[in-house]
């Protein structure tokens, strides 16, 4: 395995902040080796920004709603994320779609997480569209972030049981307990150098993945 650098890194949010906080913890244990160097929220006033500013990094707002159109607000958040030069850009429950001007200027270094077992049910309502269909199991996502939505190269994924009875709350809580472990996961491997973008494929210890590798396959 390949010594991990310390990258920095800039976190994108647009509210309560509950992967953020499981990237801070252990970004603080040191478990992470990343420099967090600014979380950025579209949204002002979310919880999201207390959590950074008691782990005492910069929270920084950039309400898109004082935008005219979502290019003039894309131009601006580039300029602020760049400002902080970062090697890495993370999305945590940032909801604004991104057009490809923005996901192109970040290839190769912009991830996300989503709740559910990509290519099913991107967009939203994971949890409740999951147990309508009757899914036995369902779960979350790392890829990298193209221009299509949910769509970008599948990174890692965590399965959970949909258990009889579930509704959208208790699925969706055993789903979030495993993105704490995943997001953490992916951006180890990215600051290790064992991961990458290659084209239309994610690259993993220098081989191209033929499939999402599997959080239980690897802890």
């Amino acid at each position: 395995m390949n010594e991990a650098r310390k990258i920095r890194l800039v976190v994108l949010i647009s509210g309560r902040g509950s992967n953020l906080q499981a990237i801070l913890d252990q970004a603080a244990s040191g478990e992470l080796p990343v420099d967090i160097a600014a979380v950025i929220s579209n949204r002002p006033g979310v919880q999201g920004l207390e959590r950074a500013r008691r782990a005492g990094v910069p929270a920084l707002e950039l309400d898109h709603k004082a935008f005219s159109d979502r290019p003039g607000f894309e131009a601006a958040l580039v300029e602020l994320i760049d400002r902080h030069q970062p090697d890495l850009v993370v999305l945590a429950g940032f909801m604004r779609v991104l057009t490809p001007s923005f996901t192109d200027h970040y290839r190769g270094r912009l991830l996300n997480i989503h709740p559910s077992l990509l290519p099913k049910f991107r967009g939203l309502h994971t949890h409740e569209r999951a147990i309508a269909a009757g899914e036995t199991e369902h779960g979350a996502s790392i890829h990298f972030v193209t221009a299509e939505l949910d769509g970008g190269p599948i990174i890692v994924q965590a399965r959970v049981p949909v258990l009889p009875g579930d509704d959208p709350d208790t699925l969706g809580a055993r789903v979030l307990e495993q993105e704490h472990r995943l997001y953490p996961q992916a951006i180890r491997w990215f600051a290790q150098g064992r991961l990458g973008l290659e084209g239309e494929r994610v690259r993993f210890d220098g081989r191209p993945l033929e499939n999402p590798l599997e959080l239980t396959d690897l802890t």
